[in-house]
């Protein structure tokens, strides 16, 4: 039952951490818990049939809240969950289900979880909307794009400001030249080490989002070049990762 231990050790941690770590505008953040487990491939399937199992007891038993889920192609599985402050990670939103069900038959739905995988966590991201480019609108889980193009840009806590600057140069510039490629730009919360903006990108296929990348590429032209130049100098490392989201395995209470 390491997963549902760990789930209520967090929670009872949070309420020592005041809710500025995670202050936000509402207009232009959002910020988000997210917990990801490191699967054993050969569990995967088994993982994602417990995921489902806990997403009918939710919709089951109307648990408050949401998250999103999505897989990485090195058997990482995500969620997301969007909250307003640290306040909310003390929320029980599953006390319902393990009082109808008894703890200890709930604890077994956690205990088939933790056959999947050893190693687990979670922290917080913080969705910048000022920096992200989405002129359709901001949208975690656009319609028919379940792939995702996930880079992660590290750099120096000193050229927190610098990177910002430059972010939203690379805005200003994409809106300009009318880009195609909307991307939402993450940064690093509570729970992370070092600092980095996360930049995701969504599309139909892994097919597509290299097509994407392939016009952007040219539509920026020189003035891009030169702006990925001054990104390459500034940053720590970058981080590839690519998935594909599970829509069966998120839930809404508003749905």
């Amino acid at each position: 039952m390491k997963t549902l231990k760990f789930v209520v050790c967090l929670l009872a941690a949070a309420t020592y951490f005041s809710p500025h770590l995670v202050a936000q505008d509402d207009d232009m953040t959002q910020a988000f818990w997210v917990h990801e487990d490191r699967v054993y491939p050969k569990m995967a399937a088994e993982y994602e049939s417990v995921s489902k199992e806990l997403v009918d007891l939710a919709q089951e038993h109307e648990v408050e809240g949401s998250w999103i889920a999505m897989r990485t192609e090195d058997y990482r599985y995500i969620s997301l969950s969007p909250i307003a402050n640290m306040a909310d990670l003390d929320k029980r939103p599953f006390a319902k289900i393990a009082e109808k069900m008894g703890k200890e038959n709930f604890g077994k739905v956690f205990d088939r979880f933790d056959a999947c995988y050893d190693n687990h966590g979670s922290y917080i991201l913080v969705l910048d909307k000022e920096l992200s480019y989405q002129p359709t609108g901001i949208n975690t889980t656009p319609a028919g794009k379940d792939y995702r193009a996930i880079t992660y840009y590290h750099f120096k806590a000193a050229d927190t400001d610098n990177a910002r600057d430059l972010a939203m140069k690379f805005k200003k510039l994409y809106t300009d030249k009318g880009s195609e490629l909307h991307y939402r730009v993450y940064r690093s919360g509570f729970g992370v080490m070092g600092q980095f903006y996360m930049v995701a990108v969504a599309a139909e296929s892994a097919e597509a989002y290299e097509k994407m990348q392939t016009e952007n590429r040219m539509k920026l032209g020189a003035e891009g070049a030169q702006l990925f130049g001054e990104l390459q100098e500034m940053m720590l490392k970058v981080e590839y990762v690519r998935g594909t989201m599970l829509p069966d395995q998120g839930y809404s209470s508003s749905n």
